[in-house]
């Protein structure tokens, strides 16, 4: 395994550790080396969030982009960003109808860009999934940042909102070009679409990224 997918499979293995440190010490208010849970939480999701970039970049730099990398990189996207949004709600700090819309769309585009790559074509991301995922990292980490400062919540709470419009937009934005293919027209540009593999949801905002959903 090369390096660029032993990151990526590192991205995988934090996940559930990010689910153990939000959720397990949330009852009894203890921390781990003097750090709050959140605090730590957020930490190993910004470590997550730059392996994303980094593997991309290395697999480009090398020519190390392989199609086990390229199934890996979404899926361990997609798992850190699920993970994250679900303990944000288990612990009250996201309203859970946000999280399932933007869940929600993330499962929908799956099963379109499937069908689509099934029929050997194509449905390019968009920039409204770049600017989605830039406001899901950034409500994650100002949600899970230090209660001392008020300002914090209140700008997550926004970059939420953010990533939530711009799930239903982009989910429009996917289901109408899904049509246009359907129809036997051709696709759709998608605005900027982005030079990396056709069939790879690009929508990371971290322009190392292999494959990101």
């Amino acid at each position: 395994m090369n390096l660029p997918n032993a990151l990526t499979l590192g991205r995988i293995f934090l996940v559930p550790l990010l689910v153990v440190v939000l959720l397990t010490s949330q009852f009894d208010g203890r921390t781990l080396l003097g750090v709050s849970n959140e605090m730590l939480g957020a930490t190993i999701f910004a470590v997550a969030s730059l392996t994303d970039w980094l593997d991309g970049y290395i697999a480009r730099r090398r020519g190390q982009v392989t199609g086990l990398g390229q199934w890996m990189d979404p899926l361990a996207d997609k798992l850190l960003v699920t993970a994250a949004l679900i303990s944000l709600v288990q612990l009250g700090l996201a309203p859970a109808w946000m999280v399932a819309v933007i869940l929600g769309r993330e499962l929908s585009v799956t099963v379109l860009r499937s069908v689509v790559h099934a029929r050997g074509q194509s449905l390019p991301a968009s920039s409204l999934g770049k600017v989605k995922m830039a406001a899901q990292i950034a409500a994650v980490l100002l949600l899970l940042g230090p209660r001392q400062v008020p300002e914090l919540p209140v700008l997550g709470y926004a970059a939420l909102w953010v990533a939530t419009i711009m799930a239903l937009v982009s989910a429009v934005d996917y289901s109408r070009r899904f049509n246009a293919l359907s129809g036997g027209r051709a696709a759709v540009p998608a605005p900027h679409p982005s030079p990396r593999t056709p069939a790879a949801d690009a929508e990371d905002v971290r322009p190392g990224s292999r494959l990101s959903a």
